[in-house]
């Protein structure tokens, strides 16, 4: 059987860096076939070559048993081929509809056919519970909403090889089961998926067959049938992986971040989206907000980080009001956050990572003297982050971050965040995008943060990270909290239920509960 997409030792460098190293593998008409892989182990960059935005360095790429030359993504469209980015390829500006068509604008007589347009957006929209809304600008949607667009951009085109890079990343369970079902229902129309993923489970429910990679290299092919979450574990990373989060009982102290009935307006509607909530993060403990993606979670992290205005209620930090602080003094008050969007809110792209690293702290007198940085004490401070939490980079401490792999950009935000040493981090989707290994840490890394007396209030579309991480959950629907947990003693289908909406728990008024 010709192979639908085949490459026969395909190579690529960067400077510092070699991403693929004679990578030879094929995939099949039918079949989804996942590709797994540490941060930076080459797997983006694999599938960009598919997609036409690198060429190879060495080898080639055969599509359909013949020689392909893929000098833009304009020539992989032509060639059938669809991608869904990682990192979002939008225009900010634009809407969402005009996103999802552009460059493949239906016209007649030079005039583009925006109602014809629209209604197949809406039927595509509809046929695959898509949820978008065609007016609204991409700056003013959530990742989540951004991430759809992206596949419809892909179905919009009628694609036969679709790449999905990391599509999961940012969708709730429900709707990641709703995906897992649309892309059987492509490969039963004869599409070809390959997929890219860090979930271990996803594969196991979704792939026929997997290729790993590490540092470059192709680890080798495996049936999924044939194998398990520990062996391709072991096989991504090259040693065992503990899968579970081991911690003590938490033993909670003091009220370290305070909210009493805070209100704030949403961006998209008249209605708002956070309503009149209340609740406690204590010291010595993680305190979860689960909830489907757009119930509110983003504008409360904004609205606690300074991102974004309340229109009511308080917000304390270790007994400080801080409702109307600055995002710096926020900071200096001891708030670290890791955002949802780390392009848009983590990091500057053009700027080194060493640079990166010191975003909020190059004013402290250890990176500064008289006014001036201290750059040899940022590089020691960079260089050290780096090793301790397995950033990799092609040049370390110089790389620019937009060079980075997603994976390594999200590190180097947690390793920031945390090294702050504060009294609360706010960590929004800590381990998004991240391998089993890197996840394993980051996790040790929240745990020994509360064991260390810190409040960490983690948000999070996961929920075996909410269930395994978790010491009370708060779940929130159409911007109210409806329901506390003990991680102990409730189930995901529970908890699903009522983020959902479906049931609703009555928080309890008392203090140390809420």
């Amino acid at each position: 059987m010709t192979p639908f997409v085949e490459l026969k030792g395909v190579s690529k460098v960067f400077p510092g860096i070699k991403a693929n190293d004679q990578i030879s593998c094929a995939f099949y008409q039918g079949e989804i076939h996942a590709l797994l892989g540490e941060n930076g182990a080459g797997k983006s960059t694999l599938m960009n070559m598919i997609y036409g935005m690198y060429p190879p360095d060495e080898g080639e790429i055969y599509i359909s048993g013949q020689p392909a030359a893929l000098g833009n993504p304009m020539d992989a469209i032509a060639s059938g081929i669809g991608m869904v980015h990682q990192h979002f390829k939008l225009v900010e500006c634009f809407s969402v509809l005009d996103n999802i068509i552009l460059g493949a604008e239906p016209a007649r007589l030079g005039v583009i056919q925006r109602h014809e347009a629209r209604e197949k957006v809406l039927q595509l929209s509809k046929k695959y519970a898509l949820r978008v809304e065609p007016d609204a600008l991409i700056e003013d949607i959530s990742v989540g909403m951004q991430q759809r667009v992206e596949i419809l951009k892909m179905l919009y085109r009628d694609n036969e090889i679709l790449i999905f890079d990391e599509p999961t990343a940012v969708l709730t369970p429900q709707e990641i089961k709703e995906l897992m079902e649309i892309m059987r229902g492509f490969t039963r129309e004869g599409k070809s998926i390959l997929f890219i993923t860090h979930k271990l489970q996803e594969i196991m429910d979704v792939s026929d067959r997997v290729t790993v990679l590490r540092r470059g290299k192709c680890v080798g092919t495996v049936n999924t049938s044939e194998t398990t979450v520990e062996a391709l574990s072991a096989m991504m990373v090259g040693r065992p992986v503990n899968l579970k989060v081991e911690k003590a009982d938490t033993k909670p102290g003091g009220v370290v971040l305070g909210v009493a009935n805070l209100t704030v307006p949403s961006r998209l509607h008249k209605n708002n989206a956070v309503k009149n909530i209340s609740f406690n993060v204590r010291a010595g403990e993680i305190v979860c907000l689960a909830g489907i993606e757009g119930n509110g979670q983003n504008e409360l992290i904004y609205a606690l980080s300074g991102l974004e205005k309340q229109s009511a209620g308080t917000i304390t930090l270790c007994g400080r009001d801080i409702s109307t602080a600055s995002i710096r003094e926020r900071s200096r008050c001891g708030m670290s956050h890791i955002p949802a969007d780390r392009h848009k809110y983590g990091l500057v792209l053009d700027y080194t990572l060493e640079q990166n690293m010191v975003l909020q702290r190059y004013r402290e007198p250890e990176f500064q003297k008289n006014g001036f940085i201290q750059f040899d004490t940022v590089r020691k401070y960079s260089d050290r982050l780096i090793a301790q939490y397995d950033v990799r980079s092609g040049q370390g401490s110089s790389t620019v971050v937009r060079a980075m792999s997603g994976g390594n950009q999200q590190k180097a935000i947690v390793a920031r965040e945390i090294d702050k040493n504060p009294e609360l981090l706010v960590a929004v989707q800590p381990t998004r995008g991240l391998d089993v290994g890197a996840i394993e840490y980051i996790h040790r890394q929240l745990v020994a943060q509360r064991d260390a007396g810190k409040a960490i209030l983690l948000v999070s579309l996961e929920l075996d990270e909410v269930m395994n991480v978790s010491d009370r959950i708060l779940v929130m629907y159409e911007g109210e909290l409806v329901g506390e947990f003990d991680p102990r003693t409730t189930t995901t289908d529970e908890l699903g239920l009522y983020m959902a909406g479906a049931k609703r728990r009555a928080l309890e008024e008392k203090g140390d509960a809420t």
